[in-house]
């Protein structure tokens, strides 16, 4: 029988030893919790590291050539550090900017997180979809070849929301937002007759993992129903398809965070991510 491996070791092919694997999750800041809430319950047997490169939040304000050069050797050293099986890349704006940069560098799997514009025009009824995104993810060509390719003849808006991530970074860390500066940044998505539901939008694709943080005041301040498209799910599945057969031996406690800025969470704070599922 062949000998294991160190990495066979680590991810619980050792069936004397059995080890959890350990998967990281990336984002600017704390929207790609959204996602990592998701993951959780599919993979219980894991062990998870979320990482907040909040010395560098927003990605927004920084040119594609700063983020690359910012995100490539940050992951290496979340590599090293952290020694993950597979790295989830929890932000719109990295996944559609470094993602090939990364696979090119680094051997170990990738899944990311795109526009949900796919199954967003496959759902919509009146053809109207809007993508809600941050100004870069909006503009780049890898989101406009999405729509080409799949957007089934809907009519897409593009929304860059310039401070919606930030709102939701400062509102879950227990801060005041008034619901106007919410709904002033996702106005634009509603486009139609305010009084014929079939001719106006109907669904919204939220194409930053820090939307979804603020989802309930979205629905609220909405000035009618839509459908609000959350990749998350999907992205969990992608995750456990990757992730192999469970190693078992039960859960493996709430997952770390790492905030690349080294602070440490306020009270406030800290009970938030405890509702994620983040031992602070």
């Amino acid at each position: 029988m062949q000998k294991p491996t160190e990495h066979h070791r680590r991810i619980g092919y050792n069936r004397h030893v059995p080890v959890p694997p350990t998967i990281l999750v990336l984002d600017s800041g704390l929207g790609g919790l959204t996602v990592l809430r998701e993951i959780v319950p599919m993979r219980p047997d894991t062990h998870f590291v979320y990482v907040a490169d909040d010395l560098f939040f927003p990605y927004g304000h920084h040119s594609e050539a700063e983020i690359i050069a910012r995100v490539v050797p940050l992951v290496g050293d979340l590599i090293a550090a952290h020694r993950p099986d597979l790295i989830v890349i929890a932000c719109n704006t990295i996944s559609t900017l470094v993602m090939s940069h990364l696979r090119a560098a680094y051997t170990l799997p990738f899944v990311g997180t795109v526009p949900a514009i796919k199954p967003a025009c496959a759902r919509s009824k009146t053809r109207r979809v809007s993508v809600l995104g941050t100004k870069g993810t909006v503009q780049r060509e890898y989101t406009r070849a999405l729509i080409r390719d799949f957007g089934h003849g809907c009519e897409v808006t593009l929304v860059g929301s310039p401070e919606l991530a930030s709102l939701a970074e400062t509102a879950f860390n227990g801060n005041d937002v008034s619901d106007t500066a919410i709904a002033t940044e996702f106005a634009p998505c509603f486009v139609g007759d305010p009084v014929d539901p079939a001719a106006r939008t109907d669904t919204i694709v939220l194409a930053c993992t820090h939307y979804p943080l603020l989802l309930d005041r979205l629905i609220r301040l909405a000035p009618w129903p839509v459908d609000w498209i959350d990749p998350a799910p999907a992205i969990a599945r992608r995750v456990a398809d990757l992730s192999g057969p469970q190693a078992g031996g039960g859960a493996s406690g709430p997952a770390g965070i790492v905030f690349t800025s080294g602070r440490s969470p306020p009270p406030a704070l800290a009970s938030a991510l405890a509702r994620f599922g983040i031992g602070a």
